[in-house]
């Protein structure tokens, strides 16, 4: 696969993908995703490396490539009193791409998929900017470049793996009353210790830190993580699939020395560096099932507990003045719940060259109500989905998904009530050689 090509893909993937099950997406790849997001027991292409590797193992002789697109359009407003603020982040595109060889009893390869995020995009008159005059914004983005194995150790098993080389990006531009920011002060030192008090009965303070680019973010990071995963054919119809995801190992996201400033009203302003620290994506494990009912109908289920109550407790960071020296900690409290998802779908092949795809994917509401923010409203719970395929040569086929999530409300205990609903959209081109 061309150097540049992939290197191109990585560099456009860590585009924001909004909440859907916590900061993790409905699905990965349009068939899955059409289908639900079922995909443990099930062949879904290249995007198997984000979802069971093993499944690579369904895969016929010689390669595949995978090219595909996500358009995703997240639907957020916050509202307190009569004051309503949409955000203008409505429309986030994320490419994705996979390429896998068979040789023998094994498959490898190479993906490059955005793994999920949150984030929200407020206006300077919002009552959420708290007449700061700027805008309030936050976009975190995580992808992945996986390695994945698949090796048939027996006729009906297939165990397999990955490692993964994952990046984070973050842009944050958060306005509160200086009493409210220092209710988030867990810790000071130097100089900037001495000015903070002085900033209590500010009508506005502000962190901010933000490259504007909806490719990347002024706080970055990286590190490894993995999967393991196994198929097992029950018989020629039945086939049981589970995968195991491990936790994150990412370092301090940091901007540069420079790429932070703290203010508030009254004419305060510093630039510094921000660290987020220990930010992590959890570790699931979710077990899953396909029959193929008839020649024609596939039915499939997948049941999945993302372990978000081990990286979600609380959001750190550290602001390290450049200026008047010194810095400070902050935390803002989040005590997620550990998440139940439920994927269930069909395919129902009309001929030799269509199937057509629907499903749901149903789950709770990781975040408790008295912590979520208009800035990470990750409280997306259901989404509906369908999609179809279709052959456009003997080597080419065209596969693409839409999934719509309703509106949830949620009255966060600040006394902001929030509304999100979702409608997101993927296209796959698909090549065998």
């Amino acid at each position: 696969m061309n150097k540049h090509l992939i290197a191109a893909i990585a560099v456009a993937v860590p585009a924001l993908a909004q909440a859907t099950n916590g900061m993790l997406m409905e699905g990965y790849g349009p068939v899955a995703t059409g289908m639900g997001g079922t995909s443990l027991a099930l062949d879904n292409g290249t995007a198997a490396a984000a979802n069971n590797p093993a499944t690579l193992g369904l895969m016929g002789d010689g390669a595949r490539l995978d090219v595909a697109a996500g358009l995703l359009g997240p639907h957020v407003s916050s509202r307190v009193g009569g004051m309503v603020a949409d955000s203008s982040g409505t429309s986030y595109v994320m490419p994705a791409i996979g390429y896998a060889r068979r040789h023998g009893d094994l498959v490898f390869g190479l993906a490059v998929f955005a793994q999920g995020g949150m984030g929200t995009d407020y206006g300077a008159d919002s009552f959420l900017a708290m007449g700061s005059g700027s805008p309030v914004r936050s976009e975190l983005g995580v992808g992945r470049v996986m390695l994945p194995l698949a090796f048939t150790a027996a006729p009906d098993l297939v165990v397999g793996g990955s490692i993964d080389y994952v990046w984070s990006t973050l842009d944050l531009r958060m306005a509160a009353s200086g009493a409210q920011l220092g209710g988030m002060v867990t810790g000071a030192g130097g100089n900037l210790a001495a000015a903070l008090p002085a900033l209590g009965g500010a009508s506005w303070a502000r962190l901010d830190f933000s490259d504007d680019n909806k490719f990347s973010g002024a706080a970055r990071s990286s590190g490894l993580a993995g999967k393991l995963g196994l198929l097992y054919r029950v018989d020629p119809t039945l086939s049981v699939g589970a995968a195991f995801h491990t936790k994150t190992h990412l370092r301090d996201m940091r901007t540069s020395e420079r790429g932070a400033q703290l203010s508030a009203q009254g004419g305060f302003s510093d630039t510094g560096r921000m660290v987020i620290e220990d930010f992590q994506m959890p570790a699931q494990l979710g077990v899953g099932l396909s029959w193929q009912a008839t020649p024609a109908l596939q039915l499939a289920a997948d049941l999945k507990r993302i372990y978000w109550s081990d990286v979600m407790s609380s959001f750190k960071m550290r602001y390290e003045s450049a200026g008047m020296g010194g810095n400070v900690s902050f935390a803002l409290p989040q005590q997620w719940n550990d998440q139940t998802v439920t994927n269930l779908g069909a395919a129902w092949r009309v001929s030799d060259a269509l199937v057509l795809r629907g499903g749901m994917n149903l789950s709770t509401n990781p975040v408790p109500a008295a912590y979520v923010n208009p800035l990470f409203p990750a409280i997306v719970k259901r989404h509906y989905t369908a999609g179809f395929g279709v052959a456009t040569s003997a080597a080419g086929e065209l596969n693409t998904s839409v999934a719509y999530a309703p509106t949830v409300t949620v009255l966060s205990g600040s006394g902001v009530e929030i509304r999100h609903r979702q409608l997101n959209l993927q296209l796959m081109y698909s090549h065998r050689f």
